[in-house]
């Protein structure tokens, strides 16, 4: 990888380049996964095993679609001893975060004949999407414990998980054995944009969601921003992302393999390393190279980092703090001396990552804090999935007879100056 001295004009334009990186939404494929939507919104069923017979099971059929409970028991004893023991501490930890998060509903009686208030109540149903891996190969678990645990702690009484069955109509039993672990007891074998569709609209057999949750290929990104505002999304997510500050302390294999462990994901995945430090730039190109070669996915890895990648040298930890607010990374780590002294200064990031020894795929999957995060500079204003996620804010307001009174010539002005002449009314029928 090419090192650059920033700032520079050469490494402005990478930087740039890096930041202003979109999710590429072609007007062919909007309209291809809109027609899908609808499609399914006025076929139900027979839409969706019409999608999964040409795109996964050829055999499939409707009376297929939900998983049955053998299949979920059976799932669970083909799963080995080890596993289950990951998967209680995952679930374990992410429950403990997660429950921290809750909010609780507040009244306040503060003005004489008033009382305002803030009702806090979980959405009714969610709907979890959990993307294939490969035909069911690569099973994405820690997708069901993140979508999963934050809604059953918001407390939603109504949890669906949909995810592609595999070329033999099945699901991988690690997906299911997860499922069963977070109590999510509806199960569907649907994926893509179909899946997504019916989650938002409901079909005979998939109920309608109120919230969904969960990543996705770009046909599922590109159905959850057509179906937003019909129902609740997490996010629009993009292609994942490391930014890894680093001083002359830093292990240059430990930061090679981190930037490696995002830029595996997908070519347009970024992994970036800003650096004090001259010389650990240079050791992290010839580490980079290294394990590049022990890799499956190497190919797409290079391809990530030279389209996406980048190592800037700094003059100090200051300019790295500044360009990294700037760029607010998914993902940001701190591989510094003393880094909690410099977290009062990070404004901008999905997550950050202390330490040598915090690698990111501990937020992956077992720290506890959600690795459902946003994307592509997004984290400026948007959050990780969180159990406000699947919350609902309702006011509570009531005046007295007195306090109505008392403001109610306020409410008349302001009503007359915005010229809402029966807001005025409501208000002075009363007086």
């Amino acid at each position: 990888m090419k090192i650059y001295n920033y700032p520079s004009d050469s490494a402005e334009k990478k930087v740039s380049a890096i930041v202003n990186r979109e999710i590429d939404f072609k007007k062919e494929l909007f309209a291809e996964v809109t027609q899908i939507i609808e499609d399914v919104r006025n076929n139900g069923d027979s839409a969706l095993v019409g999608y999964i017979r040409k795109f996964d099971s050829p055999g499939f059929t409707a009376e297929s679609l939900r998983v049955t409970e053998e299949e979920i028991e059976n799932a669970v004893k083909r799963v080995g001893d080890s596993f289950i023991l990951s998967l209680n501490r995952a679930v374990a930890q992410i429950e403990g975060f997660h429950k921290q998060q809750r909010g609780k509903s507040w009244i306040n009686t503060d003005r004489p004949g008033v009382l305002l208030g803030q009702m806090l109540n979980p959405v009714d149903s969610a709907g979890i999407y959990v993307p294939g891996g490969k035909g069911g190969k690569t099973p994405l678990v820690s997708s069901v414990l993140m979508c999963a645990i934050p809604a059953k702690i918001a407390g939603v009484r109504h949890i669906s998980m949909v995810t592609p069955p595999t070329a033999d109509g099945s699901v991988n039993p690690h997906l299911l054995a997860a499922a069963k672990k977070v109590g999510v007891k509806k199960v569907y074998k649907a994926g893509s944009a179909w899946a997504i569709a019916a989650l938002a609209y409901g079909t005979e057999t998939i109920p309608k969601a109120d919230v969904i949750a969960g990543p996705g290929n770009i046909y599922v990104t590109i159905a959850k921003k057509i179906v937003s505002g019909t129902v609740g999304i997490d996010m629009i997510a993009g292609p994942s992302e490391i930014l890894v500050i680093a001083d002359d302390s830093a292990n240059p294999d430990f930061t090679a393999a981190d930037m490696l462990s995002q830029a595996e994901h997908d070519p347009m995945a970024s992994a970036m390393l800003v650096t004090t430090s001259e010389i650990l730039a240079k050791a992290v190109t010839e580490a980079l190279e290294k394990q590049l070669e022990r890799l499956e996915r190497a190919d797409i890895a290079r391809e990530s980092l030279d389209k996406y990648g980048a190592i800037l040298v700094v003059s100090d930890l200051d300019a790295a703090l500044k360009l990294a607010n700037r760029i607010a990374p998914e993902h940001l780590e701190l591989q510094i001396r003393n880094p909690f002294e410099h977290i009062g200064e990070i404004r901008n990031a999905g997550a950050v990552f202390v330490g040598n020894y915090t690698p990111e795929p501990v937020g992956d999957y077992i720290a506890g804090p959600n690795h459902v995060l946003p994307t592509a500079g997004t984290a400026r204003f948007a959050s990780a999935l969180s159990v406000d996620h699947f919350v609902k804010k309702t006011s509570l307001i009531y005046y007295s007879e007195s306090a109505f009174r008392k403001e109610a010539g306020d409410i008349v002005r302001l009503a007359e100056i915005e010229g809402l002449d029966a807001h005025a009314n409501s208000v002075k029928i009363r007086l």
